[in-house]
């Protein structure tokens, strides 16, 4: 366990990972000064939760000779590892490291972590309540919002902690070690991050880094690029598919209305979870619960505490959370889908035509591989934000085309274009903070502008 009494630290990034760092670090005896560019005055929350802790604070812009003479950085997500003032400390010799691997050092239980481009929170969640319903002490965090070194702030027990990943937080780990580890999917993302796709796979495969013999990776078996980023993972591997038995020894599929697990390898005995019931729609939530059955079964949950979850869990908010039904159509808030490959899983989804609301901030996406579904399952396209003219660009022309100024209007000429059992679906295949402060915030005004429409 490494010692931080009288070490001088660095928190970069002062938001819920950054108040929790600057917490663990302060309480064991570090020197703690946190920097964020952002004004301060748009700080007096986080200050506020940290009053009485001996912490500095660097706001409005990053100081060279804080990095310099930091002896440990901590970096929060939304920071990248490439900025010249943490080239410039590493050179000096300062370790630098995200939340999670701080976590992880003072954190003794088994750790169950989720990644992939899409799907992540929610299987997350339902691995967490599968936990709880089979009676183990659970922490359930990580990019989902509950930051990890939370779990050692609150001084409660766990059994189990249940986190999920991102590519960010993956960056900055050097021994942070799941013993499940949860490959969902890779699709194109954060490329205004990344350099390239190859970058953003060999981010998310940091999940694997440390795995050992002893340890599970549970992997997408449809998902060609989640193989080829296994490379040569020493722990043992789970497949799971929503198409076909996979052809691993361990495996998880779906067949009809039930998971098919098989999972323990030698003697490959069959176990069965029923989905009669299952509340979670669509083929990609599907591939959620396949995948959270099996994570969840390596883990010793039993059969009857998975088949009980999955009928009871209905969703978590902004992932294509069903608003209302007003004119006929129905309303889904999925502003959680900030990437292209979201969207594409949203519309397979629905078999009604959709009048499809997007755009944002642009993330480097290449919008035209909506095209083929865009013709095959959508009436009309609505296009905001920032990203709305590479959008109109690219795929404007491949059903009738609108661009709005603002929800309040997207939603409006969505409902014009929108016919009786249609679908108007909100899924803007980018960031939010072109026009809001979070996709929470996004699916706030969505749901807020439709339930203010009148028949």
């Amino acid at each position: 366990m490494m010692r931080l009494s009288g070490k001088k630290s660095l928190v970069v990034g002062l938001r819920r990972t950054g108040v929790a760092a600057a917490r663990f670090l302060a309480n064991r005896g570090a020197r703690v000064t946190v920097t964020d560019k952002g004004d301060s005055s748009s700080f007096a929350q986080e200050r506020e939760s940290l009053r009485g802790l001996p912490v500095e604070y660097a706001l409005g812009s990053h100081r060279s000779e804080d990095f310099i003479s930091a002896d440990l950085i901590v970096v929060s997500p939304g920071v990248p590892l490439s900025i010249p003032e943490i080239a410039a400390a590493r050179e000096r010799g300062a370790e630098v490291i995200c939340e999670l691997e701080l976590a992880a050092r003072f954190i003794a239980v088994p750790i169950v972590a989720i990644s992939g481009t899409n799907g992540k929170s929610t299987v997350t969640s339902l691995i967490g309540e599968m936990l709880k319903r089979g009676g183990r002490k659970t922490f359930v965090g990580g990019n989902i919002g509950n930051p990890l070194l939370n779990l050692v702030n609150s001084n409660e027990s766990a059994e189990v902690a249940v986190v999920e990943v991102s590519s960010f937080q993956l960056e900055g780990i050097e021994s942070f070690r799941p013993h499940v580890a949860v490959m969902l999917n890779i699709t194109p993302d954060h490329l205004d991050r990344y350099p390239d796709m190859e970058a953003y796979i060999e981010a998310k495969a940091r999940i694997f880094l440390n795995q050992n013999a002893e340890d599970w990776a549970v992997v997408n078996g449809d998902d060609e690029i989640v193989l080829r980023s296994l490379g040569d993972v020493l722990s043992r591997q789970a497949h799971f598919s929503i198409k076909n038995p996979p052809p691993s020894p361990a495996r998880a599929w779906a067949r009809g209305s039930e998971i098919m697990l098989e999972l323990s390898h030698p003697d490959r005995k069959t176990e069965v979870v029923s989905t009669v019931g299952m509340k979670l729609e669509g083929a990609h939530n599907l591939e959620n619960a396949v995948a959270a059955a099996a994570a969840a079964r390596l883990v010793d949950v039993p059969i009857e505490a998975i088949e009980g979850v999955l009928k009871e869990f209905t969703g978590l908010a902004h992932r294509v959370q069903f608003v209302r039904e007003v004119g006929g159509a129905r309303y889904y808030d999925d502003s959680k889908g900030t990437n292209v490959g979201a969207v594409e899983k949203s519309l397979v989804g629905f078999n009604s035509p959709v009048v499809l609301i997007a755009g944002g901030l642009d993330k480097g996406g290449d919008f035209t591989t909506l095209r083929p579904l865009l013709k095959e399952r959508a009436r009309a396209l609505v296009l905001m934000g920032a990203a709305r003219n590479k959008m109109t660009a690219q795929i404007g022309d491949v059903v009738p085309t609108e661009s709005a100024s603002d929800m309040k209007d997207a939603v409006e000429r969505a409902r014009r274009l929108a016919r009786p059992g249609d679908v108007i679906l909100l899924s803007p295949a980018c960031a939010s903070f072109d026009m809001f402060r979070s996709y929470a915030h996004r699916g706030d005004v969505f749901q807020q502008v439709v339930r203010e429409i009148t028949e």
